[in-house]
């Protein structure tokens, strides 16, 4: 049991969302393992809604990258204009690299990567189901640790689902009946390089005790109502 906990932590922690890719094809078979592990994901009163795209064909994937770059382009153009970004980034102190990652975001290019992966996962859901969204959410994140989990990288993203305008679009591109929504795409591919772990906000500032406000830990990481 303490192996397994171990080793389950361990997938969590190594978990990345990867953005770069060698050529190495995902084999059928780690393929299949992964979309199993999100078939086995938890979902409310088992209506089990998510239903997977596997794309392969560069020309489609193209076609994701454009939708995604442009999605991507126009909403960090919005929080620039917004001032949003400038708030995000106001700890960033050199100057020429906080204009480079404006320059960076408000391109689009954050999103455009997803055609360098050697497959694309389309993940739909069922719009009679009220819980879609959640289901959906634990199922890919089932399939992220999987992907971690037998050393291989992948990315969630939701940019190109986020405006009707671009769900239609792949929509008619891929052929989706009008009783399903896309809630995100997941790119798969063998990592060109791992990136370093992303700060995180520490678990004292998270939690609370009883009541919001009140911590449950102390900052120093003591606590908790199982100590003594």
């Amino acid at each position: 049991m303490e192996d397994k906990r171990r080793i389950f932590y361990q997938v969590i922690e190594d978990r990345r969302s990867v953005r770069k890719y060698t050529d190495r094809k995902v084999s059928e078979e780690d393929l299949r393992v992964i979309l199993e592990s999100g078939r086995l994901a938890p979902s409310g009163e088992n209506a089990q809604p998510w239903r997977f795209i596997i794309i392969r064909d560069q020309n489609s994937k193209e076609f994701l990258s454009y939708i995604g770059k442009n999605a991507s382009g126009r909403g960090l153009t919005g929080g620039f204009l917004s001032k949003q970004m400038q708030t995000r980034f106001a700890g960033l102190e050199d100057e020429q690299k906080r204009i480079e990652a404006f320059k960076r975001l408000t391109s689009g290019n954050v999103s455009a990567f997803v055609s360098e992966a050697d497959l694309i996962l389309i993940v739909l859901g069922k719009k009679d189901v009220w819980d879609a969204p959640y289901d959906t959410s634990a199922a890919i994140e089932n399939m992220l640790l999987t992907v971690t989990s037998i050393e291989l990288g992948a990315c969630w993203l939701v940019a190109p689902c986020l405006d009707i305008r671009d769900e239609v679009k792949i929509k008619e591109y891929f052929a989706v009946p009008e009783e399903l929504k896309i809630f995100a795409i997941i790119s798969i591919g063998e990592p060109a390089r791992i990136a370093r772990p992303r700060p995180r906000i520490p678990l004292h500032e998270l939690t609370f005790n009883e009541k919001y406000g009140v911590p449950y830990y102390a900052e120093d990481g003591a606590g908790g109502t199982g100590d003594e």
